[in-house]
């Protein structure tokens, strides 16, 4: 167990790295929505696992998962500043996690939107990449606002 919570988690670590390279995200979509699933670890306030937006770093690890439940859905693109700015804010607010690098079996890590945020913002600092937002002025603006809400 202890092995599969770290290939996980260093799985998640490069999406991270992944998508702040390429500045695109991978999700799987169909004419219902984006490929979801369900916490195994969190549950909301009815003791309900919580839902999950399952996103990928790469296309070739999101097609791969294109079977079973998910054999009706086809990759999309996100661009990063999107994905940061409306899909992890969005879904923050709506109380729902991502998922990322999630296998063909349903495992993958569930991150908080916006702690993911803050790691995504960590990572473009570190290699010296700003994104154009729509409604923020870059990065640390921000990385700023989701710290002052989450405090």
């Amino acid at each position: 167990m202890i092995q599969d919570s770290i290939l996980i988690e260093n799985r998640h670590k490069r999406f991270i790295k992944a998508v702040c390279n390429s500045e695109i995200v991978w999700g799987l979509e169909n004419h219902e929505g984006f490929a979801s699933s369900k916490s195994v670890y969190y549950e909301d306030d009815d003791g309900e696992p919580i839902g999950i937006i399952c996103f990928w770093g790469e296309k070739a690890l999101a097609t791969s998962c294109i079977k079973d439940r998910w054999t009706k859905y086809k990759t999309t693109e996100i661009s990063l500043s999107d994905f940061m700015e409306n899909w992890c804010v969005g879904m923050g607010n709506d109380r729902l996690l991502i998922g990322t690098e999630f296998d063909q079996n349903l495992f993958g890590f569930e991150a908080d939107p916006y702690e993911l945020i803050l790691d995504l913002s960590s990572e473009l600092k570190s290699i010296g990449k700003d994104l154009n937002f729509r409604k923020f002025n870059g990065v640390n603006d921000l990385e700023s606002q989701v710290k002052e809400a989450i405090e």
